[in-house]
């Protein structure tokens, strides 16, 4: 009787925080995304509106395409920079703990101060500029750099990188060393060894951390609002511009859980796939 008080008691307080800071605003989410919008109030009348505006305007699926696209590049240049980075330090690296410090560090940094440094580093008049016209190799400042979706693509790579790191080099440190001198000892050469051992078994952090770079970048809203410009936009922005200014809560709504189901799903096969790794 004592242990069932005990259970009850340690578990209702995180089970009602979860049901009223998740599970509730999903809830109204879920409810405002089928109302609609009409003399400056939300109607709550039941209709299919906000989704079929969702998918007939060909703006909104435009914006949505360029944010996966962003995110997609983010996910690969982020797993290009952190896995040779993560192989370095689990396999190579004497100085293992301090370069992984040195790694982790930028994430104490705040989101704002990385954003607005790259602002600065790619503006007219910033660091790159300055430095392309010094060694001539041009004449005036190059006015793309900033406020494209170049620029959004870099400053999210920088962000979540160490994101797309940590995973990878989770799994490569558990990878048992006695399967790479196996390797080794029967004339198998490095490359040979990294491809047939080594990568395979470090795929699920490698999916892993892939997911983190998409979901996160997918999801950002503020590097693509500072240095995106018209071109940069992305579809977390039409939701912000929806809830904010534009006041159409209900159309907000649906975009918003059109991504999170596009996540869930996203989750769900990168968690059967992780699945097929590990015991397959």
């Amino acid at each position: 009787m004592y242990s069932r008080a005990y259970k009850a008691a340690v578990g209702i307080p995180p089970l009602a925080w979860v049901a009223g800071f998740l599970l509730l605003p999903y809830a109204l989410l879920f409810a405002y995304s089928f109302w609609q919008v009409g003399a400056q109030q939300v109607i709550h009348r039941w209709n299919l509106g906000n989704y079929r505006e969702l998918f007939d305007n060909p703006m909104y699926l435009e914006v949505l395409f360029r944010s996966m696209k962003i995110a997609g590049a983010v996910t690969a240049f982020a797993l290009l920079l952190g896995y040779p980075l993560a192989y370095y330090l689990s396999f190579r690296s004497r100085r293992k703990e301090l370069l992984y410090q040195l790694v982790i560090v930028p994430l104490w940094v705040s989101y704002l101060v990385r954003a607005y440094s790259w602002k600065t580093i790619l503006g007219s008049d910033g660091v790159l500029n300055t430095l392309l016209q010094y060694v001539h190799v041009v004449r005036h400042p190059v006015e793309s750099l900033l406020y494209s979706p170049f620029a959004v693509v870099l400053t999210l790579t920088h962000i979540y990188t160490p994101f797309a790191f940590l995973p990878i080099y989770a799994s490569l440190e558990h990878i048992p060393r006695r399967l790479v001198e196996a390797s080794e000892d029967l004339g198998a050469t490095p490359a040979r060894t990294f491809l047939r051992v080594i990568l395979p078994l470090s795929l699920p952090g490698v999916l892993a951390g892939a997911t983190f770079a998409f979901v996160l970048s997918l999801g950002d809203f503020l590097a693509p609002l500072l240095l995106g410009g018209p071109s940069g936009i992305m579809i977390s922005n039409v939701v912000v511009s929806l809830f904010g200014a534009a006041y159409n809560w209900p159309l907000g709504a649906a975009i918003s859980l059109s991504m999170l189901v596009l996540v869930v799903v996203l989750l769900s096969i990168v968690q059967r796939a992780e699945r097929k790794l590990s015991f397959g």
